[in-house]
């Protein structure tokens, strides 16, 4: 049981890396000039056929295609803002402000998906549970640290409209998931991560042509560098990622222990994308109050993945929900 749950803990930040190609990648394409909008389309246009490739393997098209076409206003609404509308503001964002900070600011979503918990269920998961909350206000402390540091305490019209951007996406990206899983709960149509994902993914596409169609028009064709750039960020963070996460919590899902230092493990994203920010891109490494702030995110993080994790384990329901309030 200790070899499965380290394996787990393993993959679990295996993934956590993966994920952090949508940081460092996306502040590459926007430092070489390439348009956030292209960033943004071409992640979705890529990943779907990525997805459809893996998805023989992972419950088949059978399952989406019939939940697709039962309720294709749902799936449209709220994949429309859970990954369009999320995605459009968190590579905006990638413009202004260094991979590190747009990591540990997204970190937010933990926040945000309690918040949203009474508007979204009737039930007992609309409670906020205290110590979540109280670790919570421990990780706006330390995003608002890192803001200051970084801006030397002066953030101009340009930081502050990125720091609301990635604040929206936070929000928006826990909002569409945990509709889409209340709403296949509530219909009985069993689907599984990859799945859902890949439903979504396909149920955005109308959204992605127009955004194409916008990108198209103030920043003509992309540039071959944009288009790899961006299908690296597809590749890894929509693709690999998504499916070691889920494969690692599934693995230890019924020990509470495992469960919460798996989750544990997307602190190790603001991490990774300082390293990977400093060697691949030359960002200036987090100093003072911002370093500060860094690693009072990271381990309120890591501190609420514990708790949550043990929270959930055992209970299906609350696994699925894990990593809909903290990818990217």
């Amino acid at each position: 049981m200790r070899r499965r749950a380290l394996a787990a803990v393993l993959i679990a930040l295996a993934s956590a890396l993966f994920f952090t190609a949508t940081y460092v990648l996306n502040r590459a394409i926007a430092t070489s000039g390439g348009h956030w909008a292209w960033s943004a389309t071409l992640r979705y246009f890529l990943t779907l056929p990525m997805l459809a490739c893996v998805l023989p393997w992972r419950g088949g098209f059978g399952d989406v295609w019939r939940a697709l076409r039962a309720h294709p206003r749902v799936w449209l609404a709220w994949s429309g803002i859970g990954f369009t509308l999320f995605c459009v503001c968190l590579t905006w964002a990638a413009a202004y402000a260094p991979a590190w900070l747009v990591a540990g600011t997204f970190q937010l979503t933990v926040i945000a998906g309690m918040l949203l918990a009474p508007l979204i269920y009737d039930d007992a998961r609309a409670r906020l549970p205290r110590g979540a909350l109280a670790l919570g206000v421990v990780i706006v402390a330390g995003v608002a640290a890192m803001q200051l540091g970084h801006f030397h305490g002066t953030l101009d019209r340009d930081a502050w409209l990125a720091l609301a951007s990635v604040t929206v996406s936070a929000f928006l990206y826990p909002l569409g998931n945990r509709k889409i899983l209340l709403h296949l709960e509530r219909t009985g149509e069993s689907l599984n991560a990859t799945q859902r994902v890949f439903g979504m993914t396909l149920a955005s596409q109308p959204f992605w042509i127009v955004v194409a169609l916008y990108a198209g028009g103030v920043a003509g064709v992309p540039p071959w560098t944009q288009v790899a750039l961006a299908a690296g960020v597809a590749l890894f963070a929509g693709t690999i990622a998504t499916i070691l996460f889920f494969h690692a919590t599934a693995m230890v899902q019924d020990d509470a222990s495992a469960l919460g230092a798996v989750e544990a493990m997307q602190a190790a994203e603001i991490l990774f994308s300082t390293l990977l920010g400093v060697a691949l891109l030359g960002e200036a490494a987090p100093r003072g109050i911002a370093l500060g702030g860094a690693l009072i995110v990271a381990l309120g993080i890591a501190g609420l993945g514990v708790l949550v994790g043990r929270r959930s384990a055992g209970d299906g329901r609350a696994t699925k929900t894990l990593r809909t309030d903290r990818g990217a």
